[in-house]
């Protein structure tokens, strides 16, 4: 699944047809950690190769004439310094308590990522 790059991302032109395999599918499900059904394959498959043609029409729209828009809503982002507010840790051992299995003061949990697997498939 491969797709084209281009100097000009305002203007693409002919994109080809991309078609997203059940092979596609199975590895992308695997990397997300999902057991997928035969017929929920097949399934993303088609809807996957859907999605990417209708971006691929949208990329041939020639926007080369719109100013680049990054915020439409005229929001701007309101933060604040970053202060430990002491009154509200929770602390470590209240946190642990229940906790079936910890760790010099940290939370034990399986593994849910194959790293030598997902590596190779990466």
């Amino acid at each position: 699944m491969h797709l084209p790059c281009t100097e000009n991302p305002a203007k693409i032109g002919f994109v080809h047809k991309v078609t997203v395999t059940t092979d596609d599918v199975k590895k992308i499900a695997k990397l997300a950690n999902l057991k997928l059904q035969k017929d929920e394959v097949d399934l993303f498959a088609g809807q996957f190769t859907e999605t990417v043609d209708v971006i691929n029409r949208l990329n041939e729209i020639d926007t080369s004439d719109i100013p680049a828009t990054y915020q439409v809503t005229g929001l701007t982002n309101i933060s604040r310094d970053d202060i430990v507010d002491h009154k509200r840790i929770l602390p470590q051992e209240v946190a642990l308590r229940e906790a079936k299995l910890t760790n010099n003061g940290f939370f034990v949990v399986p593994r849910v990522i194959d790293t030598d697997e997902t590596e190779s498939v990466i």
